[in-house]
């Protein structure tokens, strides 16, 4: 007896639709298994549904069974096929109606005693089931929370013999509830942090207009911790943002996600990772951490110690806001539109800045070495702030600086701000990522404010590009004084960010 269904696996952030056909005849005992990459994955699949069909209650005969996978599955997420191939085999044996495989959409991989595990990508797969038709999804108990998200009548399931009942309509499961945010750890906030008042408003500056920010100065400076408080300042994340962050997530999570992803992602890779890992690989393929931080913060301790090649792969990814992934003669994008934060010493030995050792590195030495770590990030990176370290009475007295509440109100209006401006140009366009032509268009200068930008592009050789950065961290400064004019005070902070780099490019050129 002939039986199809159909199914969903993974694939990038969305999924691809598959028909698997069970064939059982008299012939020569054997279970074939077609259309899988590898027989690795046939003989894993067959072990599988061997042994979850066996502690239903139900032993395979032995007569001939093939199984075909269409159109041929790319390695990857195949124990998505484990019960829709269960069910498909129970109906060509008879224990289940044709008519019950067709309308829902199943998923998950079958453990050996008849159990559904957990499987990775069941948001993108859900979303996909909708525009085919699909009355219900089918997927583990597990992940049915996060599958719900997606608006579709999701039952969850823990065991095949459920399954089962279910389709009989024999004992009928619940659909599920969609879950509600995943708990998130809280940011530190701003207000912890003593001293560092411009690093402050950098960041500031930084979360509202989406430009990416570098921090120069010596190990004790706070660094980190300021980098950590960003998340606390910027917007929560749209409902849409949500669902994508969190079909991100799902591909990578080694354990079930509790509910879509609440916050801004915060990621801070070790510097020794390698291009894939960063860009994402197979098998699949997944993520990496340009693409897990998309819609948050991606943080580089240390730059200084981070490859060439991986920062110049992060350059290419900052440019276009995804990455590009060849895998098995197809394209995989995955969205990465982060906010970078990179840290690093301002010299050699790291003591620049720091009030306890003397640096002895010589001015040309800075130079040279900021601009040879800068030089693949050179063009992305739009603020630039040096720190010092604090004093001991620095470090003893009381914090007294603004809550990260207050900072997040006017990052909130700035960037409510720039959406009604760029309306046209996308949900998520801020001052830091729009076309410069868009940009030039929504820079009017007071005469004080074009005199001063003439004088500095002049005296700091700014390039064509570096000048219109300047231009775009201006008017971000200017939205969060609710200013449609760009006057002299805005321009100023705004050169004030790129001058070190702009030095640093002089003085190597």
């Amino acid at each position: 007896m002939l039986t199809r269904i159909k199914t969903l696996i993974p694939a990038g952030t969305g999924a691809r639709a598959l028909e698997v056909t069970v064939d059982v005849w008299n012939g020569p005992s054997g279970f074939k298994v077609l259309g899988l990459p590898h027989e690795r994955a046939a003989t894993d699949l067959r072990g599988r549904v061997r042994s979850a069909l066996q502690a239903f209650g139900f032993s395979v005969p032995p007569r001939a069974i093939t199984v075909t996978v269409e159109p041929a599955a790319l390695d990857g997420n195949l124990e998505h096929l484990d019960l829709p191939v269960a069910l498909a085999l129970l109906a060509s044996l008879g224990r289940l109606p044709d008519t019950a495989l067709v309308g829902p959409i199943c998923c998950g991989e079958l453990g050996l005693n008849g159990s559904l595990r957990p499987v990775r990508g069941t948001l993108a797969v859900a979303e996909a089931a909708k525009p085919i038709g699909a009355r219900q999804l089918l997927v583990p108990a597990a992940n049915a929370g996060e599958a719900a998200a997606a608006g579709i009548a999701v039952i969850p399931v823990r065991t095949l013999a459920e399954a089962v009942g279910h389709l009989l309509e024999e004992a009928p499961l619940t659909r599920a509830a969609k879950a509600p945010f995943a708990p998130a750890a809280s940011s530190p906030d701003l207000a912890q942090v003593r001293g560092q008042e411009a690093a402050k408003r950098a960041l500031e500056v930084a979360a509202a207009g989406g430009h990416h920010v570098l921090l120069i100065g010596p190990p004790v400076s706070g660094k980190v911790l300021l980098a950590r408080c960003l998340p606390g300042i910027l917007p929560p994340l749209e409902p849409a943002e949500a669902i994508e962050v969190t079909k991100i997530h799902s591909l990578a999570a080694a354990e079930p996600l509790a509910g879509l992803v609440a916050v801004r992602p915060f990621r801070s890779p070790h510097p020794g990772l390698s291009m894939a890992a960063l860009l994402g690989a197979g098998p699949g393929p997944r993520p990496g951490e340009a693409s897990l931080a998309h819609a948050g913060i991606l943080f580089l301790e240390d730059l200084p110690d981070f490859r060439r090649g991986v920062l110049e792969g992060l350059g290419q990814a900052l440019d276009e806001g995804r990455v590009t992934l060849a895998w098995n003669r197809e394209r995989f994008r995955f969205p990465a539109r982060v906010l970078l934060v990179a840290a690093m010493s301002g010299c050699p030995c790291g003591h620049l800045g720091d009030r306890t050792r003397e640096c002895r590195c010589p001015r040309p030495l800075i130079q040279r070495y900021r601009s040879r770590i800068l030089e693949p990030l050179a063009g992305h990176i739009d603020v630039h702030v040096e720190m010092e370290a604090l004093s001991k009475l620095e470090l003893r007295s009381p914090a007294a600086s603004e809550p990260s509440s207050a900072v997040a109100a006017r990052v909130l209006a700035a960037r409510q701000l720039q959406s009604r401006r760029y309306a046209d140009a996308g949900p998520q366009a801020l001052n830091a990522s729009v076309h410069p032509e868009e940009l030039s268009r929504h820079c009017e200068l007071t005469p004080d404010a074009r005199r001063l930008l003439e004088v500095a592009t002049e005296r700091l050789a700014l390039s064509d590009h570096r000048r219109g950065r300047t231009l775009a961290v201006a008017r971000t400064i200017a939205d969060l004084d609710a200013s449609d004019v760009l006057g002299a005070q805005h321009v100023a902070e705004a050169i004030q960010y790129q001058a070190p780099a702009a030095r640093a490019s002089r003085a190597s050129s």
